[in-house]
């Protein structure tokens, strides 16, 4: 599937080169912003802003909460690049295509990827507007066979067989969860197991209880392929999942969940996200260079 879209090392190399002629900005920390999350974007200084529609090679977002911008800037001193929206399979793009950008941060120099995303609970404990740290995540489409890195291995970027053990930063998760104590939002900051689905649709009330079951705190559409490969890349790798609506496992439960809604709460907790990932990037330890 998608082999038409097997993308090489030069058409990478062309979008960095491109962005690298156009912005004096040198990024050391990457961050993908999930469904109504952009405004982490609006926090950067010196800010250069590029539409994807405007990048060589670049794919285009639909999805309603997705602004569809690459944002240069500075965030705590540290110099970040960060995209106001994502692509999904569900869209109908390929996993290069996905995590295309992942690829072209690792050649502009970027060494750890943020990755947030809007997700809905399964666990019994979670609520809406709870903040989930993702200790571990399983991806779905990998296990049945939709993994970006299928195909031909990019040995400049990676080995053939990269490990999965370990793959959100312990040290980074420790210090989102100290941040977290000293601004007084321990209350509702979970740590869990993310799981990734296919879409675009909502879960059934029997996947529901099949993912609960495997041990799943969270699910969505995303954040998983892009892992992957900054994982291959060498990158180091945080993720936070934002709880927006509460996953319906009962066959008597009236509710059901929709967008507007997962738009709704992630605007209601956008500036503690903002406040939590900029102290995290504070505290980073980066060696900051800019041309």
């Amino acid at each position: 599937m998608h082999s038409k879209d097997q993308i090489c090392h030069e058409d990478y190399q062309k979008t960095a080169d491109w962005l690298l002629s156009q912005t004096q900005h040198r990024p050391k920390v990457a961050i993908i912003c999930g469904s109504g999350l952009g405004m982490l974007a609006d926090a950067l200084k010196c800010q250069d802003s590029f539409k994807y529609s405007d990048i060589p090679g670049f794919p285009q977002s639909t999805v309603q909460g997705h602004a569809g911008r690459l944002v240069f800037g500075e965030l705590k001193g540290k110099t970040c690049v960060c995209m106001q929206g994502r692509f999904h399979m569900y869209e109908g793009h390929s996993l290069k295509k996905v995590t295309f950008p992942v690829r072209v941060f690792k050649l502009l120099g970027v060494e750890t990827l943020i990755v947030t995303n809007a997700a809905g609970s399964l666990a019994d404990s979670y609520h809406c507007g709870d903040i989930m740290i993702i200790r571990d995540h399983i991806n779905f489409p990998g296990l049945a066979g939709f993994n970006p890195l299928n195909g031909p291995n990019d040995d400049k970027f990676g080995p053939r067989f990269p490990p999965m053990s370990g793959v959100y930063d312990k040290d980074l998760r420790k210090m989102a969860f100290d941040i977290c104590k000293s601004m007084g939002l321990s209350q509702f900051v979970q740590e869990g197991v993310y799981c990734m689905v296919g879409g675009p649709n909502f879960e059934t009330i029997a996947e529901a209880r099949l993912l609960h079951k495997l041990g799943v705190d969270a699910v969505g559409m995303s954040t998983a392929p892009e892992v992957l490969v900054a994982s291959h890349c060498g990158m180091r790798v945080f993720g936070l999942s934002l709880i927006t609506n509460k996953v319906v496992k009962s066959y008597e439960d009236t509710e059901s969940v929709n967008h507007e809604g997962v738009l709704e709460v992630s605007k209601m907790r956008s500036e503690t996200l903002q406040s939590l990932v900029t102290e995290l990037i504070g505290r980073m330890d980066i060696n900051n260079n800019t041309a």
